[in-house]
């Protein structure tokens, strides 16, 4: 997994999280992504660095403006390209395995040309 892809998908989760949890903990990312607590402090450091995300002296991990704007991005994405592969007929775990992968290569222009053609054919996702 490229060091990117990797930043894009903690984010995500980091997201998806935030709208089901109170607060959002390392262990928390740990527990949904399987990885080891420790993996997860290194990437949360990166991130930090980077300016994504602020920990709070608690432990509570909030995305920054520059972060949740990856995260929704990745995240209209992936929900946009699973739902789009399951219509076509695509198993749910196929599909989902490969909007995640997809989701961190397709250009923003290739991704809104695709939306737009889907759209403007009358296409609406079933799933997102």
């Amino acid at each position: 997994m490229r060091s990117n892809e990797s930043s894009e998908d903690y984010l995500e989760t980091i997201l998806i999280l935030s709208k089901k949890l109170p607060v959002v903990r390392a262990v928390d990312i740990a527990n949904e992504m399987g990885f080891r607590k420790s993996s997860v402090s290194i990437a949360m450091k990166n991130l930090r660095e980077k300016n994504h995300i602020t920990v709070m002296d608690a432990g509570y991990i909030y995305l920054t403006d520059s972060g949740k704007a990856i995260a929704e991005t990745i995240y209209e994405r992936h929900l946009f390209l699973s739902a789009w592969l399951k219509d076509l007929g695509v198993s749910e775990n196929v599909a989902t395995e490969d909007a995640c992968r997809i989701e961190h290569v397709i250009s923003a222009e290739s991704f809104a040309a695709l939306k737009k053609y889907l759209k403007d054919r009358g296409y609406e996702p079933s799933g997102e």
